[in-house]
């Protein structure tokens, strides 16, 4: 979806500001955001495509306004309620509750397996990748992304749609995040890493030898029949 999380090629936001021995947290809620995500994640209650969308669908001003933990915080809210594992009036009356009284004790839990299932977790490729469908491109193929505007989640980042580049790399088949973030299945399709040359994607504000590299479906991908004379 256009929203104001798809940054790519925007200018007004000034430098991105490197801290300098950065903690790992800044503050106690955040290792407690993070664990929520990670616990739930593994339970399946909510998947990774959910969870950027949740973002996607925060206000702008409110998004623009956010820490990077605060929107963690807001998609968990918002995809909870979505699923109906807790009540928006709940989670109202709970906050204002622990907001007029933040020494409330917390409950506290031991679950061995939610344990295990968060330590045992495999690596990004081996969640996400699956069998499906032999890749149509190759590896040197001129390719064309898709001119597309989709109201829900999508990979394809703004600044690239309808951009002509070249098949770097070819990864199998993974799960389709268009798809997995909508309760639309799995999906899995060809992954391609596609090489966009500088002037193609910023035009006269290019750099030098610029050139980028993106992540994208099948699905997202045309052949450039205009350079290849097909």
């Amino acid at each position: 979806m256009n929203g104001a999380h798809d940054m790519g090629g925007m200018h007004g936001f000034g430098p991105v500001v490197r801290e300098e021995d950065e903690p790992l947290w800044h503050a106690d809620w955040e290792r407690t955001v993070y664990g929520m995500q990670r616990a739930i994640r593994a339970r399946g209650i909510i998947n990774i495509d959910e969870s950027r969308h949740g973002i996607e669908r925060m206000p702008p001003a409110e998004y623009l306004a956010a820490s990077y933990y605060e929107r963690w915080l807001s998609s968990l809210e918002r995809n909870l309620v979505d699923k109906g594992i807790i009540g928006e009036d709940e989670l109202v009356t709970r906050t204002a509750e622990l907001a007029e009284h933040p020494q409330t004790p917390l409950p506290q839990r031991d679950d061995p397996e939610l344990r295990r299932l968060m330590t045992d977790q495999p690596s990004g490729q081996e969640l996400y990748q699956r069998e499906g469908p032999a890749p149509r491109f190759a590896a040197g193929d001129r390719v064309v992304t898709r001119n597309v505007h989709p109201t829900g989640h999508t990979r394809l980042p703004r600044y690239a749609r309808g951009k002509r580049g070249t098949v770097h790399a070819v990864h199998g088949c993974y799960i389709l995040p268009d798809a997995h973030a909508h309760g639309r299945g799995e999906q899995p399709q060809p992954m391609y890493t596609v090489s966009f040359e500088g002037a193609e994607l910023w035009g006269p504000s290019w750099e030098p030898r610029e050139r980028v590299y993106i992540d994208l479906w099948e699905s997202y991908l045309e052949p450039n029949t205009e350079e290849s004379g097909a």
